[in-house]
């Protein structure tokens, strides 16, 4: 990946939840137009990198670049606005709204016109027919597939530099996997960079450019897709087995599980999402 510059690198990164350390000096870098895959068994700190380099959490240690800026400082407003895109796991919708006012909700990060905006809204619908065919319906009302596709519609909507997602295909039948990984895969042919946190292993290493892996908040892997021999050496990364084995955190004790994602409060007049 000599050959393209860096578009996001997360370097050393300390984080976590108040006196609950999660990650220890963890690093993940983001390549336009290519895939990097964040894996790791639950706990390992995935959820807690993708909330650190958005700006939700506070790093207390480390930096975050993105288009060779330090932005480590800056609120998550702000980086959402320059372009960093976030889907949280578990499709966070407004779900007493429609299709289309979700997408439009997704826009206004970038302070465009309403006609702008639905304009973008039409391009949303030409990748995701299924959305444009259902846009006067209620969010609430979509299958789990669809409300995926609307997730990352939403986020599409600001125009992202770089999108991040997290465990895009939890709860979702097989067939509406391999659909989720296909778009991913076209996202990344369209330029975007993209940062895939999946707890499926092999279907993100099949489209993967890039592997770092996490155990315990600490980096055990973090190399070339193609580098990667199989999905056996990820399992010994997320068990610390053999010569992948990480040193535990301070004093030897194992570190806390990722915190859950709060909830977003929903627009005045939204049922609980």
């Amino acid at each position: 990946m000599t050959d393209v510059e860096p578009i996001l690198v997360a370097d050393s990164l300390s984080s976590g939840y108040g006196d609950i350390q999660v990650l220890w000096g963890a690093s993940v870098t983001v390549w336009p137009g290519r895939i990097s895959v964040l894996l790791g068994s639950n706990g390992a700190g995935k959820s807690t990198m993708l909330r650190t380099i958005s700006g939700l959490n506070r790093a207390t240690s480390g930096r975050v670049t993105y288009r060779g800026r330090d932005i480590t400082g800056e609120s998550a407003p702000k980086r959402a606005r320059d372009g960093i895109a976030y889907v949280m796991e578990g499709k966070r919708l407004f779900h007493a709204r429609t299709v289309e006012e979700n997408l439009m909700l997704g826009g206004y990060t970038r302070s465009r016109s309403r006609r702008t905006l639905r304009g973008r809204a039409g391009g949303i619908y030409e990748k995701f027919p299924m959305l444009g065919e259902r846009r006067s319906v209620r969010a609430g009302a979509l299958s789990g597939g669809q409300q995926q596709m609307l997730a990352i519609g939403q986020a599409l909507m600001s125009e992202p530099a770089v999108l991040m997602l997290d465990e895009p295909s939890g709860g979702l039948a097989p067939a509406i996997v391999k659909d989720v990984f296909r778009i991913v895969e076209e996202l990344r042919a369209e330029g975007l960079g993209v940062l895939l946190v999946e707890q499926a292993a092999e279907q993100a290493l099949a489209i993967a450019d890039h592997v770092t892996v996490l155990n315990v908040g600490k980096v055990v892997i973090d190399r070339p897709a193609d580098q990667v021999e199989d999905v056996s050496v990820i399992r010994s990364a997320y068990l610390g087995m053999g010569d992948l084995e990480t040193p535990g955190a301070r004093g030897g004790q194992a570190q806390p599980e990722d915190q859950p994602t709060p909830p977003v409060d929903p627009a005045p007049g939204d049922e609980t999402r």
